[in-house]
């Protein structure tokens, strides 16, 4: 963990070293990827089945691979009553907050007469990634299917590790009106959604979180289909004051630090004497946790502490750029509303980053790396398309077509002028 003093002469240039730092994955798997891909791409279900046996140890079949509904049923049944009606309370929360932003077609003329406008629609096929690794993420099988469902997506296909099926991912999977999941994953299950494989049909954009394999098979698969982001690990601010229960803040910490080794957790505070509170806490956490050790690791690598006004947090914020960012503060707008860059803000000391994750109602696929400078988490426009609408007639086009010739000739393209020029020059068919 490292300590940084906003008033040091040295600040600024340690702690851009310190946000420079590599926490991706290592230079082999991008190798290791680009052969899965060409696998599957020319061995199709077969190549899936036997890197599937090689790599997760499990035999796999034609017949087996897909999850049938009865196991699905199965698997809802066996989910403990209170984890069903959590994952109810979730999915509604978040199918009421995605639904508020769809958007509307929109049609008008304008001045010239031209008719304009555009239609949204939906994607026709989804695939979603449910990571399998660490736990068991019926959460991440909402955040995703549950958008593309309000979306209006037609085929929803779920991919996820095989071995145990966890009940509770079964649970959301129905929920959430999943009926299609194959239990593959890495990324020839990433290969498979692309290319197609066997059974398997190809989708138009893969979108869900995963290990470094995964990521860098969506990377390299980008254009053969569309894909949310790329995933990168976990992040976390919290802005505090010495009001705080420093154990609150310390839980806020590690509840990022507990996901993976290479997750990033940054405490700002103007209180050193607080910063040392929240320091034990962790410490003490830490000692008690069942992911102690992954966090411990995340903690003593990436994390850090800064200590600075709180009116530089905003500032500080924009400059990382995370994915997640709390504001356990009185009136927290009065700083939030100056951040320009970050995935999900949480306002207040009664809102842990944790309520997003699962039951708040907006999405927890977030911009990480620093993306959020650029990119906006998953949402129903990651499952819509939107298309342009244009319409002449004869009088509005005799005023459109003579500029795009001139431009069109500008350009050298002699085609793209002569296709106005020639309607402006001769008569419309339907003038006899």
């Amino acid at each position: 963990m490292r300590r940084f003093d906003f008033s040091a002469p040295d600040f600024a240039a340690t702690f851009k070293a310190f946000l420079e730092e590599d926490r991706g994955s290592p230079a082999d798997v991008e190798a290791s990827v680009v052969q899965v891909l060409e696998v599957v791409k020319t061995g199709g279900l077969q190549a899936v089945l036997d890197l599937t046996r090689k790599f997760d140890r499990v035999d796999l079949t034609e017949q087996t691979v897909r999850v049938t509904a009865e196991e699905i049923e199965a698997g809802a049944a066996q989910t403990s009553a209170d984890v069903r009606e959590a994952i109810a309370f979730a999915a509604a929360r978040i199918r009421a907050y995605h639904a508020r932003q769809r958007p509307a077609d929109q049609a008008w003329t304008d001045e010239a007469g031209v008719e304009l406008g555009w239609r949204w629609t939906p994607i026709e096929a989804v695939g979603v990634y449910v990571p399998g690794g660490r736990a068991a993420y019926p959460s991440t099988v909402l955040m995703n299917a549950v958008p593309a469902q309000v979306a209006g997506v037609d085929r929803i296909a779920m991919v996820t590790p095989p071995g145990k099926l966890q009940p509770a991912v079964l649970a959301a999977a129905k929920e959430a009106g999943v009926t299609e999941i194959w239990r593959i994953g890495g990324a020839q299950a990433v290969a498979a959604l692309a290319y197609g494989a066997g059974p398997i049909q190809s989708v138009d954009k893969i979108v869900g979180p995963g290990n470094a394999y995964v990521t860098a098979a969506k990377r390299r698969l980008y254009g053969v289909v569309g894909i949310d982001a790329l995933a990168g690990p976990s992040e976390i601010v919290v802005v505090a004051d010495n009001r705080n229960n420093p154990d609150w803040i310390a839980a806020d910490l590690l509840s990022q630090a507990e996901h993976d080794p290479a997750a990033q957790s940054i405490l700002i505070t103007d209180d050193p004497a607080f910063a040392a509170a929240v320091e034990a806490a962790v410490i003490a956490r830490l000692k008690t946790l069942a992911t102690g050790e992954d966090a411990a690791a995340s903690w003593r690598d990436h994390g850090a502490v800064i200590i600075a006004p709180l009116d530089e947090s905003p500032a500080l914020i924009d400059a990382i750029a995370p994915e997640h960012v709390e504001f356990a503060l009185d009136n927290p707008e009065r700083l939030s509303d100056r951040v320009r860059h970050a995935g999900a803000i949480f306002l207040g000391r009664l809102t842990p980053e944790a309520i997003g994750d699962y039951v708040a109602g907006s999405n927890h696929v977030l911009p990480t790396s620093r993306a959020a400078r650029f990119q906006s988490g998953l949402s129903i426009y990651d499952f819509l398309k939107r298309t342009s609408i244009v319409k002449c007639d004869a009088a509005s086009f005799a005023i459109l077509g003579p500029h795009t010739a001139a431009l069109a000739r500008a350009e050298g393209l002699p085609a793209h002028a002569l296709s106005a020029s020639i309607r402006l020059l001769g008569r419309l068919p339907s003038q006899g």
